[in-house]
């Protein structure tokens, strides 16, 4: 399991942003396929995307002039989170990949959770509402529009894109300034502290991860839990990288589907299904 997600995410990536022509000149893909959004948070700036991040279509669309509800970005937002769910976080998104890996680097004494985890793990909502929705806020309020979580926050943004086009176009580096330094030093914080911290930025501040999340009950993909087979021994516990217990693994919004908890089951009672039959084990929780 372990090596077929790697697989998944690797390739993922690397169809996602396979657009080398960019990295080499410095200059973003503007083809007719950008005009499509990719699942996981991919930034529209990195050189190498050929699509666009849902986020950021989600805030472009919102700080156009004039008042227009972005239905194509919600129902692309909605039909993946209710096939998907958090699986999208696990198996598709770019940023989670690179958390991954850092996470694998043997250093630290590795944790789970942060300190105060109950309370941190809405900070993603926060961030949805606040930076995200904050477009909308300021369209009512007649103020100047801005992508906050783009502009402010977005490592992937950081990483993927303004890394490689600062790397490879003289004329931008020209241009860093206080925020570019502000972005980079959030950056770095939050990759330094995924190589402790299992992917802290998806458990605490990735807004599409929150959107995701709220359909983690009732999308298609779920892991179903037999709970007639469980000998409770904890194995799905102890793997699960978030710390879910077995009654939250796939219904918690934290779920981000990995498999760890199906692959550690030695009585094979915890597998991937549809919904309705995940579903069917919630009521007889």
């Amino acid at each position: 399991m372990k090596k077929l997600r790697l697989g998944v995410q690797l390739l993922f990536t690397i169809i996602t942003n396979g657009y080398m022509y960019g990295f080499l000149n410095g200059k973003i893909y503007q083809g007719s396929l950008k005009y499509v959004c990719m699942p996981g948070l991919n930034c529209y700036s990195c050189p190498g995307a050929i699509a666009s991040c849902p986020i950021g279509a989600l805030q472009a669309l919102l700080n156009q002039r004039g008042f227009q509800l972005p239905f194509g970005v919600l129902g692309f937002l909605f039909l993946f989170g209710s096939l998907l769910g958090r699986f999208v976080c696990g198996w598709l998104c770019p940023f989670g990949l690179v958390q991954d890996l850092l996470h694998k680097i043997p250093v630290f004494k590795k944790r789970k959770r942060l300190p105060f985890h109950h309370v941190l793990k809405y900070g993603k909502y926060v961030v949805l509402i606040l930076f995200v929705g904050i477009g909308s806020a300021f369209l009512f309020g007649g103020f100047a529009k801005v992508p906050a979580f783009c502009k402010y926050i977005c490592p992937s943004g950081t990483l993927f894109g303004a890394l490689p086009l600062l790397t490879a176009n003289e004329s931008l580096r020209s241009q860093i300034g206080g925020l570019f330094f502000w972005k980079a030093s959030l950056m770095l914080f939050i990759l330094f502290l995924s190589v402790k911290c299992y992917r802290p930025f998806c458990q605490y501040l990735c807004p599409l991860g929150a959107i995701y999340g709220l359909f983690n009950r009732f999308s298609l993909v779920q892991i179903h839990w037999e709970k007639d087979k469980c000998v409770s021994c904890g194995a799905c516990e102890r793997a699960c990288p978030v710390a879910l217990s077995k009654m939250e693994i796939s219904h918690s919004a934290e779920c981000i589907r990995c498999g760890r908890c199906v692959e550690a089951c030695p009585e094979k009672c915890l597998h991937f299904s549809s919904a309705s039959a995940a579903l069917k084990s919630a009521k007889d929780i």
